[in-house]
């Protein structure tokens, strides 16, 4: 494994160069980290050049860093993170790009390099907010039209903003505000008096 991933290394270091930030080895895998700027031609050249081909976009997905591992992040928010197959050579890579403006996080789409990377923008666009720069149809796929605000950033709230039902006089679905009211839940424990044998 370690032979295949110094071959894998020494490839992208050749065909990419300074376009690569950051690349880190961690159990296993190889991930890269490239400015935004240059995120489209990675990914071409990702695919195109011979000693990589990567045919296969497998996933790509949105990450919000704003409360990273549970401790403040210094550093830019929203990551879009791609993993891609090389079904010619055998091999996997880890693609990230940030979003160089938190307010409004946007990065080039790649759905011309990988048409599968289509819902996969959407979704991430959708849940995350982040928009995609030359995506054919950008809009939500998992949310509904009304909705507001994109429900895996960490700041939105876990209850939402609105609720909706079915109102039967008005025979209709409305949106109301959330009537669930906030509560910490605090778990019980009970235990028999010489629990473990214990006195």
């Amino acid at each position: 494994m370690t032979q295949k991933l110094d071959s894998l290394q020494a490839a992208l270091d050749i065909a990419l160069g300074d376009s690569i930030l950051k690349m880190a080895r961690e159990r296993g895998e190889i991930t890269i980290t490239v400015a935004a700027d240059r995120y489209l031609g990675v990914a071409a050249r990702l695919r195109d050049h011979p000693s990589l081909k990567f045919e296969q976009l497998m996933d790509l997905c949105g990450v919000d860093y704003s409360d990273y591992k549970n401790e403040p992040w210094d550093g830019l928010r929203y990551c879009v993170v791609s993993h891609l197959l090389s079904i010619t050579n055998n091999w996997r890579v880890r693609l990230k790009v940030f979003a160089p403006d938190d307010d409004l996080p946007s990065v080039a789409s790649v759905n011309e390099v990988w048409s599968a990377a289509n819902w996969f923008e959407r979704e991430a666009f959708d849940l995350y907010g982040i928009i995609f720069e030359g995506h054919v149809d950008l809009r939500r796929i998992l949310t509904d039209y009304g909705f507001i605000g994109h429900p895996m950033r960490k700041d939105f709230p876990t209850t939402g903003h609105v609720e909706m039902r079915y109102d039967a006089e008005k025979k209709r679905v409305i949106y109301q505000p959330v009537s669930i009211e906030p509560r910490e839940i605090v778990p019980r424990v009970v235990r028999e008096d010489n629990y473990g044998g214990l006195q």
